[in-house]
């Protein structure tokens, strides 16, 4: 198929007048502020905003499918089809510390889903159990724990390559851990984390190559004891951050964007209401308390979270998209083949008009909406 006069995301820039061709469920072709020639064939989006497939590297599940607390493939399908629904053409599913049988659940309903997966999950975060319990937040102190070699090697083995992402407290594990992690492609994030400046300066860029949740559990921004924001700053290392106003204030967002432009991508931490098991999630109107009022996940989805980064931050358009596309994707090695529009990517895009109301969905090529 052709389209033409697309206002399209290339890069974090928008290319008025930009047409592009898919097939086979990939882009062949992407004309930066060019049309087709006269009389070709083409569906005229007369200047709708085209964007990227969003990406979610973080989230737990949508309401009615809990994967977090409940992993099961049901739950997998649930998940990947309302996202579908709303742009999110990629992302993994998240499981925060919990025993030790809930972790083998979720990697085997990962891997039992790969089969009948439409595409879009692209694997599961572990967040936990090797977190610092000093920064545990809602995770249950009593399940927080030091990996062990062993361990590690028993999941990232049975996994079979569905573990994509950990987020741990590097602080404290043992190195011959993060490097055996790393060595077998599993991105490692720092989070709920009480590491120093000089802890974190010896790990950063390193085996740690991200940061989970930025200033959400993890050592403050202090004067006298910079801590981990401070290092990540200076590292400048791809980092999260979820722009609910209410996880971060927005004037903390507009201050992190600016330390680390480029580096600094959205995640929604989207948890589920669940009256059952470790994360009982109670919804509050705008995010998710545990019973005893603790913050837990967000109510975000990344479309509501991409306008919060423009209305209430100020950052450019095309750059908070990318935030959600592209920054995502490259964090997980994926840029060649999704959250980008260019020759080779995978066709998976968005139709929206300018109020950014969602007019259509494409993913792999096939209309969904």
């Amino acid at each position: 198929m052709k389209f033409k006069n697309a206002n399209v995301l290339i890069g974090n820039q928008f290319i008025e007048y930009t047409s592009f061709v898919i097939q086979k469920g990939v882009f062949t072709e992407v004309n930066e502020g060019k049309s087709f020639a006269e009389g070709e064939d083409a569906v005229d989006l007369q200047s709708d905003y085209v964007v990227p497939g969003l990406i979610d590297l973080q989230l737990y599940g949508v309401e009615g499918y809990f994967f977090g607390g409940e992993p099961t493939v049901e739950n997998l399908r649930g998940m990947e089809d309302d996202l579908l629904s709303r742009g999110v053409t990629g992302f993994l599913a998240t499981v925060a510390t919990s025993t030790d049988d809930i972790v083998l659940k979720a990697i085997a309903a990962a891997k039992d889903f790969r089969v009948h997966s439409k595409g879009a999950f692209l694997g599961l975060h572990l967040e936990g159990p090797f977190l610092n319990p000093k920064k545990r937040g809602a995770h249950p102190e009593s399940l927080i724990r030091k990996a062990k070699l062993e361990e590690v090697k028993h999941w990232v083995k049975l996994a079979e390559g569905e573990i994509k992402m950990m987020t741990v407290a590097p602080e404290l594990q043992d190195e011959e851990v993060l490097s055996y992690l790393q060595q077998n492609g599993i991105i490692l994030s720092a989070g709920h984390s009480n590491a120093t400046f000089a802890e974190a300066e010896s790990f950063l860029n390193k085996t740690i190559t991200a940061g989970t949740h930025l200033f959400n559990a993890m050592t403050a921004l202090h004067h006298r004891e910079p801590g981990l924001v401070a290092s990540i700053f200076e590292k400048r290392i791809f980092s999260s951050i979820i722009p609910d106003g209410i996880h971060v204030d927005y004037a903390i967002v507009k201050l992190a964007k600016r330390e680390l432009e480029n580096r600094l991508f959205i995640i929604t931490d989207r948890v589920a209401s669940s009256s059952s098991g470790i994360y009982r999630h109670k919804f509050k109107g705008d995010h998710y308390a545990m019973p005893d009022g603790t913050l837990s996940g967000s109510a975000l989805y990344l479309l509501e979270a991409v306008k919060n980064c423009v209305q209430f931050v100020g950052i450019p358009l095309g750059e908070s998209f990318a935030m959600a596309s592209d920054y995502p994707a490259q964090v997980i090695g994926l840029e060649k083949r999704i959250g980008n529009i260019k020759k080779g990517a995978s066709a998976d895009f968005i139709v929206l008009n300018k109020e950014l109301q969602i007019k259509e969905i494409w993913f792999r090529g096939e209309l969904l909406t």
